[in-house]
């Protein structure tokens, strides 16, 4: 799961919630990708050395490899979301990190948020949203459908735990 919560602070009755989006390449995979690409590219200019054909096409072989590098690089960046959910029994605060632009924070009073998984209406099925302090946020919206639908779940009795502490 992209989700972790911290250890509970006992003495304070809080809980930290972590969410991030999956990132399923790896550096090391990256690396193989685009070797392995550029390797298999070069493949039909092999009956092309010694001519000045070769000379012609292969900035454009160049410029695909570059384009696929840059196109994974820029995906990899845009992956790179925080989302800081910390839960105590007076204030619950949301924090989310964005990869480009500044953070986005959302707070109100634990005892008067209402959390909502709604099945239909919003941009992907089983949205998450916590709703106080006058604003409704998302939470995991990167998540699948199931690890929605289980942090839902687990956020629900987590809330539950807290309030009734």
């Amino acid at each position: 799961m992209p989700y972790r919560w911290e250890k509970p602070n006992t003495e304070t009755n809080r809980a930290e919630l972590h969410l991030w989006p999956h990132q399923s390449l790896s550096a090391h995979g990256f690396s193989l990708f685009i070797l392995s690409f550029f390797l298999l590219a070069l493949i039909p200019f092999f009956g092309l050395i010694g001519t000045t054909l070769l000379w012609g096409l292969l900035p454009f072989m160049l410029a695909a490899v570059a384009g696929i590098w840059f196109a994974i690089m820029r995906n990899s960046r845009d992956r790179r979301i925080l989302e800081v959910l910390t839960l105590g029994p007076e204030r619950m605060h949301l924090i989310r990190h964005n990869p480009r632009g500044p953070a986005q924070d959302w707070e109100s009073n634990t005892y008067w948020v209402k959390l909502a998984l709604h099945e239909r209406g919003g941009p992907v099925p089983f949205y998450v949203t916590l709703q106080g302090g006058g604003r409704e946020v998302e939470i995991g919206a990167f998540l699948s459908e199931d690890e929605r639908k289980a942090l839902y779940a687990e956020l629900s009795d987590r809330m539950r735990m807290i309030t009734r502490a």
